[in-house]
């Protein structure tokens, strides 16, 4: 494949259709997972796991546009990892579950609007190859930098990660699978 548009009519070629394409496979994985269901259904936990569908599209819908900040302002779009209070802990648990009032339709809107956001800057960043250095955090080697090209990487890989934990909930759930 050489190009692809993206949902606002850019195109891209090459390395950046590479990239759009992968993580647009991923993005579906994970969408395919929440077809059918109930907003009930979408905030079930069916394994022994905290995971639930709604809660991973949020999760991933997060991810997503943090990194993308990331890529453009550096450091700074990041979380202080080092210095999380019990308040930004359960923040980021309430990101893995269906809170009252939110719907599945809402989350995937969420997330659409964020994949859009992502693809409208892979087409358009002047240099694929352009670092920001990471914040600091446990997980992080001290000192790194990641460029933008490697930063789609994570995304697609942290999607293809839950699209997987997805699909074993939806098959906890209803017996439904994404493939096979």
């Amino acid at each position: 494949m050489t190009a692809t548009t993206t949902p606002n009519s850019h195109t891209a070629t090459g390395e950046r259709a590479d990239l759009l394409t992968a993580l647009a496979k991923q993005r579906h994985f994970l969408r395919f997972t929440t077809r059918d269901l109930t907003d009930e259904q979408a905030g079930l936990r069916t394994t022994a796991s905290a995971l639930c569908l709604g809660g991973l599209v949020k999760h991933v819908t997060s991810v997503e546009r943090i990194w993308a900040d990331f890529i453009v302002d550096g450091p700074s779009a990041m979380p202080d990892f080092t210095a999380w209070t019990e308040a930004d802990l359960a923040r980021r648990a309430d990101e893995f579950r269906m809170l009252p009032g939110e719907t599945l339709a809402g989350v995937l809107a969420e997330y659409a609007e964020v994949a859009r956001r992502t693809d409208d800057l892979v087409t358009a960043l002047p240099d694929l190859g352009a670092t920001q250095p990471l914040p600091k955090a446990p997980w992080f080697e001290a000192d790194a930098e990641w460029s933008a090209r490697r930063v789609l990487m994570h995304v697609v890989a942290e999607t293809a990660q839950h699209a997987g934990h997805a699909d074993i909930i939806r098959e906890s759930l209803d017996g439904a699978k994404s493939m096979g």
